[in-house]
């Protein structure tokens, strides 16, 4: 998935956010950021069984990121 780094946080800050809120989604594994400061950043969620796509959503809300669905 992609999600908008439209904020101002730090890097580390944003890549523990969104590892934070994510890994607390029922079935996750691990999750991986790749960091794009102010732009899109790819992030990747490895699950033993299918996760919730509206609980992911809205762990990235929470994070303070926007969801991306289509990249442009």
């Amino acid at each position: 998935m992609v999600l908008r780094n439209s904020t101002t946080q730090r890097d580390v800050t944003c890549v523990v956010s969104v590892t934070t809120e994510l890994g607390k989604v029922a079935g996750t594994d691990s999750v991986s950021v790749d960091l794009a400061p102010g732009g899109l950043s790819l992030v990747t969620v490895s699950s033993s069984s299918p996760v919730n796509p509206a609980a992911i959503a809205a762990a990235i809300d929470e994070a303070g990121y926007e969801l991306v669905l289509e990249t442009p």
